[in-house]
């Protein structure tokens, strides 16, 4: 059961570093009420990776690290709560 909720929420803030990273795509989307909303929860996370890797130009490959860092996150966390 806690397990299944741990897999929700990660994927729903997948979704949303997804739709950040395609939004950043579309200039005139990027003041909406919806995009303000999920930049205000992704950005934070997002700039712990900006801050290490640099954009490479008009690239940026922080989004790639940090979705590999959220999944390696999601499975510790879903470790230590199956060992409790």
């Amino acid at each position: 059961m806690i397990i299944q909720i741990i897999d929700k929420l990660f994927l729903v803030y997948m979704i949303m570093l997804f739709v950040r990273i395609l939004g950043s795509w579309f200039p005139e989307y990027r003041d909406t009420r919806f995009m303000l909303f999920i930049a205000f929860y992704t950005d934070p996370y997002l700039n712990l990776f900006r801050r290490f890797i640099p954009p490479l130009g008009m690239l940026d490959i922080s989004p790639i690290v940090a979705f590999f860092a959220l999944q390696l996150i999601e499975g510790l966390t879903k470790y230590v709560v199956s060992a409790l």
